[in-house]
């Protein structure tokens, strides 16, 4: 659940709803869904309470359980309220996860996928801007880099490197890597965000969301550069997903692999043509192929629906 600024005004009102805990229904009510395999066990983590970040559970990615208690309380963390689009990633002995607050952009850390997870300093990551969808990657010599959304054009896509402490970046390494381009990203409003970065054969792939969440025509994308730090150039042939069988609003997602070794990519989709709301989680997979004789990611159309356990 996100807005630019020059729509905070319209949509602050819309953008309080939580994504119904309560909702009866026996799909997985996560937005901006996240996926972490870890000793056997599926985490699924997303924008679910104002009150903090929920966690589920699965050991086979079809059959999902929400765990009692809230991985990230509001009690142990800066803001009160909008608690997006959470990542969560093991690190040494411990792990890091890394949300919206307020539209601010936060990290905690906890022993357990579990949690709960503290925010020892109570304070965003860029305390004097609005920034969301903050997300980690480690290249391969180790330095570790976080992507986020800047509010400075519509909402756009930049990139910092991180400190040792892995929740401080280094201000002056901030570099801008992509903006509202191309034609199918001009539904409405000025939308790039949700970075998700992956490496293969030492090119960089940012498969990212374009549009509205609240629009129909929500849909991922794909950027790629050879340095992070450098230009990123979209794919002519975006979008990569918009819009999937009967699916609305498909967007914001993460990329992660199963316990075969596989990877696959959880997004988010509207709950039917006519109601937003309770987002679902859906799952489907990449692929490298080579078309035209270049390497290219590939996002399958078809999805699989995870479900609540009974």
């Amino acid at each position: 659940m996100k807005k630019i600024s020059l729509f905070i005004l319209l949509f602050v009102s819309f953008s309080c709803r939580p994504d119904s805990p309560g909702n009866k229904n026996e799909h997985v009510p996560l937005a901006d869904p996240f996926i972490m395999l870890y000793e056997d066990t599926y985490y699924a983590y997303g924008t679910y309470s104002d009150n903090g970040i929920a966690v589920f559970t699965s050991d086979d990615l079809k059959t999902w359980e929400k765990l009692p208690a809230l991985a990230l309380d509001k009690s142990n963390s800066f803001g009160e309220k909008w608690f997006w689009a959470p990542e969560v990633y093991h690190i040494g002995d411990k792990f890091y996860m890394y949300y919206s607050a307020e539209e601010h952009i936060c990290a905690a850390v906890s022993s357990s996928p579990a949690g709960p997870f503290i925010q020892e300093t109570q304070q965003p990551i860029i305390p004097d801007e609005r920034c969301i969808d903050n997300s980690l990657f480690i290249d391969d010599d180790g330095t570790p880099y976080l992507f986020f959304c800047r509010f400075n054009d519509g909402l756009n896509i930049w990139v910092a490197e991180l400190n040792e402490d892995l929740i401080s970046i280094k201000p002056e390494t901030m570099h801008p890597c992509i903006h509202t381009s191309q034609q199918w990203e001009q539904v409405w409003p000025r939308v790039n965000e949700g970075p998700f970065v992956i490496k293969h054969d030492n090119l960089y792939y940012m498969t990212y969301s374009a549009n509205s969440f609240e629009s129909q025509y929500y849909g991922i994308g794909c950027a790629v550069a050879n340095d992070i730090m450098g230009e990123w150039t979209k794919y002519d042939n975006n979008p990569l997903l918009q819009k999937p069988g009967n699916l609305n609003g498909t967007g914001h997602h993460c990329i992660f692999r199963d316990k075969n070794g596989n990877m696959k990519l959880a997004f988010h989709a509207h709950k039917d043509t006519s109601n937003i709301h309770p987002r679902e989680m859906y799952i489907t997979d990449v692929r490298f192929k080579t078309i035209n004789n270049e390497k290219r990611l590939t996002i399958d159309n078809e999805f699989m629906t995870p479900v609540l356990k009974k």
